[in-house]
């Protein structure tokens, strides 16, 4: 079921390129935490406390490219002394097809967690550009912290990184106050375009509460790791189904998940659909005769 979805996936996305100048594909990767509580033996060494959060916690690959929103994959993060999310963030990005490579110009947008040398080193090597944020008491080369800069897209050397970085920053609002945030870009940008991609990082938290809150991503309770691991997949498909299902819709508002989901029942499981519908007939069949009513479903005439 994956390689059929993520082969469909490749499909839609190099179809939607358009001839001339090829748009680019954006790499968000981030960490999301699913809070659980009680004990789960199957999988028990995968539940951590992570930022005083207890529960499981999964580093996800969001493709964002014109319209298209696409959750492309996850992994667990296990724990101290075990791969890092920036580490995972990597082995994801290493999954991408080279036709979805070959077709796009990449950007990766990345939060503070991901502003490692090794992460940078990586996405150096593999000439993606990465857009990142970074800790205000991260130390330059000369020296300096990064919070004493005071000119917006400086290029400066960080200590342990062997090329130059731009560095920018941003505001935003916390609890009524504004928050100073700085953000790194291993290519020379104007300071205003760095923060601007740096904003721009905060889709895959829209798409982390929908899938949580509308399609289950933080409710499951399977008993097994693979029951786990398959649900997961089912929450991502869900939402692919339910965003193309929009798209159709032409509608430029933001979308209504209840009504997306209902719309990609229609669309893509409409038998599904049918066999629920007549299985809610049956169900409330004595219902209705005691009510003197009755319903027949018959093929429409020719």
């Amino acid at each position: 079921m994956i390689r059929q979805v993520r082969r469909a996936i490749v499909d839609r996305l190099v179809a939607y390129c358009p001839r001339g100048r090829r748009p680019e594909l954006q790499l968000i990767v981030d960490l999301t935490s699913l809070k659980k509580t009680g004990k789960f033996k199957p999988f028990a060494h995968l539940i951590h406390v992570l930022q005083g959060k207890r529960g499981l916690h999964i580093v996800v690959l969001y493709l964002v490219v014109g319209h298209f929103r696409i959750p492309w994959g996850f992994r667990v993060w296990r724990g101290k002394d075990t791969p890092s999310a920036a580490q995972l963030a990597i082995r994801l990005i290493d999954t991408l097809p080279q036709r979805l490579l070959d077709a796009f110009r990449l950007r990766c947008l990345a939060d503070t967690a991901f502003g490692s040398v090794l992460f940078l080193k990586a996405m150096k090597r593999r000439r993606i550009p990465l857009i990142v944020g970074i800790s205000c008491d991260r130390n330059l080369a000369d020296g300096r912290k990064v919070h004493q800069l005071v000119k917006k897209g400086q290029l400066v050397r960080l200590d342990g990184v062997p090329f130059a970085v731009t560095i920018s920053w941003c505001y935003l609002k916390r609890d009524g106050t504004r928050e100073k945030r700085f953000v790194l870009s291993t290519r020379p940008l104007k300071g205003a375009t760095i923060a601007w991609w740096g904003r721009r990082r905060w889709s895959i938290e829209g798409f982390f509460k929908t899938s949580k809150h509308r399609f289950g991503l933080a409710c499951f309770g399977q008993q097994t790791l693979q029951g786990v691991y398959r649900w997961f997949i089912l929450c991502f498909i869900s939402f692919v189904l339910a965003h193309w299902a929009y798209l159709t819709t032409g509608s430029s508002a933001l979308p209504d998940w209840g009504a997306a989901a209902r719309l990609a029942l229609e669309l893509f499981f409409a038998e599904v659909l049918v066999c629920t519908l007549w299985a809610e007939i049956e169900r409330t069949r004595p219902l209705l005769h005691a009510m003197g009513l009755d319903i027949q479903l018959t093929p429409p005439e020719i």
